[in-house]
């Protein structure tokens, strides 16, 4: 079998194919310490050439605004600068220059580049357990109990993130933020009946 450029990390040995994403432990040929590899496919993709952007041909023909030796494939849609092939970047079949992607990605011009996204999972499950936890908070339960049901029921369907999460946080959040009310309403209910005594 022909060795590859895994290498262990105790010993720096190359792993072997047979090792790698296997579902158990296998051992190190170097020093017989189990490991278990799980290598993503694209450590054996071999990866195509850059494109290099064609020369010029014709004296007069558009060049690349950034390369101006070569010759100029299509206009930015953001700017209208000539680019090349090598300066091309597509996204959602738009052509935008460099400038304008890193431009569009930090003032938010492109709707398609995602900057950040609201956590309404974590903000929910915040509003139900941080004042319960800390202890000199737990009265603003009354209010934030509500609110995290709130936020958990409405943005049920809303991204999460953009690392996949499950929904655990708004079952965790409903679950403590349901508790929480219905403490709060026992207690008022037999606050109400001792004083009507």
């Amino acid at each position: 079998m022909a060795a590859l450029s895994v290498q262990c990390p105790k010993c720096q040995t190359p792993l072997l194919e047979n090792a790698i994403n296997s579902f158990g432990l296998a051992p190190c040929p170097g020093c017989q310490n189990l490991l278990q590899l799980e290598i993503f496919p694209a450590l054996f993709r071999q990866n195509a050439p850059a494109q290099a952007g064609e020369g010029l041909l014709v004296e007069g023909e558009s060049t690349c605004f950034y390369h101006s030796g070569k010759k100029a494939v299509l206009p930015c849609q953001g700017c209208g600068r000539f680019l090349c092939a090598l300066c091309d970047c597509e996204l959602n079949g738009e052509h935008f220059c460099p400038a304008c992607l890193e431009t569009g990605r930090t003032k938010g011009k492109i709707k398609s580049l995602e900057n950040r996204r609201t956590l309404y999972d974590s903000i929910a499950l915040s509003l139900a357990v941080v004042p319960l936890v800390i202890f000199f908070f737990w009265f603003f339960t009354i209010v934030t109990a509500p609110m995290a049901l709130f936020v958990a029921i409405r943005y049920w369907n809303a991204p999460r993130s953009i690392i996949h999460r499950t929904r655990i946080r708004y079952v965790v959040a409903m679950i403590v933020a349901t508790l929480e009310v219905a403490g709060w309403g026992i207690g008022i209910y037999f606050l109400i009946e001792n004083l009507n005594g």
